[in-house]
């Protein structure tokens, strides 16, 4: 079968391995992005049958560790094999979706993940900056878990002519490519008081720093991007205080 192999930092191959054997407690799937159909069943499982459609908690974790004990399970990407064995534990069944619908599960449990860190109230004014799949899934949860007025920021293109088609926003700002300085701007004039919420999606440490800047005094500014592991931030701690503003990652 064919597979992404990971070799290390930035340094990914296409390569061919051989279809892996479930072991007693795991299934066999043929899919993508962890989501796909049961194809062997390991003898020790029971509940699911062959064909079932499943997707799986793309998690990898020792079970026994200070954090797993704690239930703060970290969820890593997986799945980029044409088959892929699970344990039967982390497997879960769906019928009603298709798969295209279906592949954005992670992005959903993300977003859903996000929706309980941050505990918006109901009336909320909220800045999100990305129009990515994750960040799209957020914006429609953020409205219908009560939030008042939702802005969605980001480039200018594909992206966010989608966030316009699903209609995800109250408002939707394409910054330029080249100069958003006047998109930015602008932002401030219309919203002098600035956010409840503000939520960075794009990954880019440098529109975290400026994204502060964006929050109501008593606001929250949530770190939801996946950044580099050596990006550094700049930010006044005076203003933190002084406006009480809530850091969320």
């Amino acid at each position: 079968m064919k597979a992404i192999r990971y070799n290390k930092i930035g340094d990914f191959e296409l390569v061919s391995i051989p279809v892996p054997e479930p072991q007693p407690y795991e299934l066999l799937i043929k899919g993508h992005e962890t989501s796909g159909i049961v194809v062997k069943i390991g003898p020790a499982v029971k509940g699911f049958t062959i064909g079932d459609k499943v997707t799986a908690e793309n998690s990898e974790t020792c079970g026994y560790c200070h954090y797993c004990r704690q239930g703060k399970l970290l969820l890593l990407n997986g799945g980029f094999a044409e088959y892929c064995t699970y344990s039967a534990a982390k497997l879960f069944r769906f019928k009603n979706l298709s798969w295209e619908e279906a592949s954005l599960f992670e992005a959903t449990a993300c977003a859903v993940h996000g929706i309980d860190r941050i505990k918006a109230p109901v009336g909320s004014r909220i800045l999100l900056l990305g129009a990515g799949a994750t960040g799209l899934c957020f914006a429609q949860l953020l409205r219908i878990n009560g939030a008042a007025h939702v802005v969605i920021a980001s480039n200018a293109g594909p992206k966010m002519d989608l966030a316009r088609s699903l209609k995800v926003a109250d408002e939707y700002v394409d910054f330029d490519r080249t100069d958003p300085s006047p998109q930015w701007a602008n932002l401030k004039i219309r919203h002098p008081h600035g956010f409840d919420v503000v939520v960075e999606a794009t990954g880019s440490h440098k529109i975290l720093e400026k994204a502060i800047e964006y929050c109501t005094r008593g606001g929250m500014l949530v770190f939801y991007g996946v950044y580099d592991a050596d990006a550094l931030i700049q930010l006044s701690p005076a203003k933190v205080f002084s406006n009480e503003i809530t850091l969320i990652g």
